[in-house]
């Protein structure tokens, strides 16, 4: 058995003259079987995988290589990541393309997701983006678009706009509001002490409490949500502080799941927390006043299960 230290390396000889070095550092603990999903497959996950590609459109599913993609995919849903397929910001956890200046948006990207979006005949759609610290308004009024193209070619549909923080600027913010998706969400993505560990330097935890509160305010007829990922290295107490500050805020619906790591450059886990600990916390969080909380390992922010109880929600059906 290999052992999982850190500093530990495992040498073999690959031949009587190479000798090649395994350095196991930034290892995870080996997966649990809860965390065992299938291979994803089928006839519409293979029509998304295929018209998103042509598109140029890029996906949160493929970029974060989410576990429920084949699930989600063949239900019918998916959640669209604007701007590309490259962020400005290098948060540990994350497994999105990073670099200074990613290049020119997409003008056609509005167009371009209605048309995908239409094809697909959704109820729910989520949009998300990767972070454009480099750009003037930090592709605001390009998400702002996005969402009223959308809307135009598919009224029916509701949007959840999972958006980035603008580095706490309310009027790019506004604009998002402005463009009326029927969910505003922002991801808290951890608790308070390991967020200058687990996120980039330019995020902040009372920051995106800032945003959130922000979304509220300027929208209470409207509804909010936010997320968080267990397994890093947080306590039981934090996560239950890190619930009771997002209420604060007044958001609304919140998802929790495990954290996954992509690769040995991320951050490792730390734990595997267990199902029935994310159930315990899904009641707690019912008792703290959230409308709704989605929780389990393999809940993630876009997650179809919350998708259809807020629709249901917004619709007037729950």
């Amino acid at each position: 058995m290999v052992n999982r230290n850190d500093d530990f390396k495992l040498f073999f000889k690959a031949s009587s003259k190479t000798c090649v070095s395994i350095t196991t550092t930034n290892l995870s603990p080996k997966k649990p079987p809860w965390l065992k999903v299938s291979f994803p497959g089928g006839e519409r996950y293979s029509w998304i995988k295929k018209s998103s590609a042509n598109l140029k459109l890029s996906t949160v599913c493929e970029e974060a290589n989410c576990p429920n993609i084949g699930e989600c995919w063949n239900g019918g849903t998916a959640t669209f990541m604007l701007m590309g397929d490259t962020c400005t910001r290098g948060c540990r956890f994350c497994s999105v393309k990073s670099a200074k200046n990613p290049g020119a948006l997409d003008s056609e990207e509005p167009m371009k997701l209605a048309e995908t979006v239409k094809n697909m005949n959704l109820k729910y759609v989520v949009l998300t983006t990767v972070d454009r610290d480099d750009l003037p308004d930090q592709g605001a009024s390009h998400i702002a678009r996005c969402i009223r193209c959308t809307q135009r070619a598919s009224p029916d549909m509701l949007i959840e706009m999972l958006m980035p923080d603008f580095q706490g600027i309310t009027e790019l913010v506004q604009q998002i509001i402005n463009a009326r998706p029927a969910v505003l969400a922002h991801n808290l993505e951890t608790v308070r002490s390991l967020t200058p560990v687990v996120r980039d330097s330019r995020a902040g935890y009372d920051q995106s409490l800032e945003v959130l509160h922000y979304l509220k305010q300027s929208c209470p007829e409207g509804y909010t949500k936010s997320s968080l990922m267990l397994g890093v290295g947080e306590s039981r107490t934090e996560t239950l502080q890190a619930m009771e500050d997002l209420r604060k805020v007044g958001v609304d619906f919140l998802t929790i799941g495990q954290y996954l790591q992509p690769s040995r450059k991320h951050l490792k886990v730390e734990k595997y927390v267990h199902p029935d600990e994310f159930d315990e916390l899904a009641q707690l969080g019912d008792k703290m006043g959230f409308e709704y909380v989605a929780s389990g390992p393999l809940v993630r922010s876009s997650y179809k299960a919350a998708e259809f109880y807020i629709e249901r929600k917004i619709r007037g059906n729950a």
